[in-house]
């Protein structure tokens, strides 16, 4: 059965599916005077409760048309763009998360090395913090995605979307509105991404984390928690206090790690120790790395030993943090891998994000946040 067929089914675990993505010791749980900041309740919705294109098969919205009107193809990765329009689409329900797999094949490649994925902060100069981000998986087609949400801020994130069953094979349904319908799930599934406070939010594989499991918290999918950091968080405190408020689903693809940054600088390594949460400010250099190896686990010398690692903070160490978004893809350029899918450096402060797709440095796009 084609996964272009399966694709409205194969959502039930789009959300909490991830392609894989991976220093200091001493790492700490958050302070016990780490205030979560105020957060909404987890929104709900499925196919039966008629949410923003909630899997309903029926005629689309105006603003679905709206949306689906904006999708174009930018270059031959395939990277696609696509501005959504109106509230976020609704989450799904837990029990729809707990679905198997999509037996056409809409789980994430199973765990293996190399799988990649380096994040870093460069916040030597204060006026101008970036995050540098390599996603590094599978040659897939990549969506660059701006929401602006009524009564939220506005983001722009960075999709694979094979995970809503466009592959290659598939990518003729993108040819008219019916076919792209699958695209209005993109919000829930942020690879990476910033938001118009100047948050960013990136993730890495961590096959040593095991999420929490507390009574008193929802579930959600481990990219799903990225969409609601980008929806809720100004600032790192707030961003933490998101991904404590619930515990994550890590089935279907590696265990994850998090870095989130803001536009002041400041920036922390979240990970998942035991089922527990541990957090890792950046410290008083102002830069901070996160590759593929656990914060709680590693010693200087592991830490050495990963060359992507090695290669980035003593880049930044040498510049003293203070990289501007060109040279950000620079560091990007000289840690990437063979299945390095894409680059992206954000400008914090400035809202907007330098992107290249296969590798190709001499082709740099610039991408704005909507409204900056």
């Amino acid at each position: 059965m084609r996964r272009g067929r399966l694709r409205w089914a194969g959502l039930a675990v789009v959300a909490l599916l991830v392609a894989g993505c991976a220093g200091e010791e001493g790492g700490i749980a958050a302070p016990p005077d780490w205030t979560p900041a105020a957060t909404p309740a987890e929104p709900t919705g499925s196919a039966a409760s008629g949410g923003q294109s909630g899997g309903r098969v029926g005629p689309l919205t105006p603003l679905e048309v709206r949306t689906l009107a904006t999708v174009r193809r930018l270059d031959d990765h395939p990277l696609y763009e696509m501005t959504y329009s109106g509230p976020m689409p609704a989450a799904l329900p837990r029990a729809a998360d707990a679905a198997p797999p999509d037996p056409a094949g809409a789980s994430p490649s199973p765990l293996r090395r190399p799988f990649g994925c380096t994040v870093f902060l460069a916040a030597g100069d204060p006026a101008r913090p970036v995050v540098g981000r390599n996603f590094d998986w599978d040659a897939n087609p990549a969506l660059l995605l701006r929401t602006d949400p009524p009564g939220g801020p506005a983001t722009v994130s960075l999709v694979d979307i094979s995970y809503l069953g466009y592959d290659r094979a598939h990518l003729a349904d993108l040819a008219t509105p019916e076919g792209r319908r699958g695209l209005l799930r993109a919000p829930l599934l942020p690879f990476d991404g910033m938001n118009s406070h100047g948050l960013m939010v990136g993730m890495a594989a961590d096959e040593a984390g095991v999420a929490a499991r507390r009574p008193d918290r929802t579930v959600v999918g481990s990219v799903r928690i990225m969409r609601l950091v980008l929806d809720r968080a100004r600032t790192v405190r707030d961003a933490v206090a998101v991904l404590d408020r619930y515990d994550l689903d890590f089935s279907g693809g590696p265990p994850l790690h998090y870095l989130v940054a803001d536009r002041t600088g400041a920036s922390a390594i979240v990970e998942f120790v035991g089922g527990r949460m541990r957090v890792f400010p950046r410290g008083p250099q102002p830069w901070q790395v996160m590759v593929n190896f656990q914060q709680a686990a590693s010693t200087p010398a592991s830490r050495q030993a990963d060359r992507r690692w090695r290669t980035a903070t003593a880049r930044l160490a040498a510049a003293g943090g203070r990289l501007d978004p060109p040279t950000a893809l620079t560091l990007l350029r000289d840690v990437r891998q063979g299945h390095t899918q894409w680059s992206v450096a954000y400008d914090l402060r400035g809202q907007r994000a330098l992107l290249v797709t296969s590798q190709d440095y001499g082709r740099v796009r610039e991408v704005a946040v909507p409204g900056s």
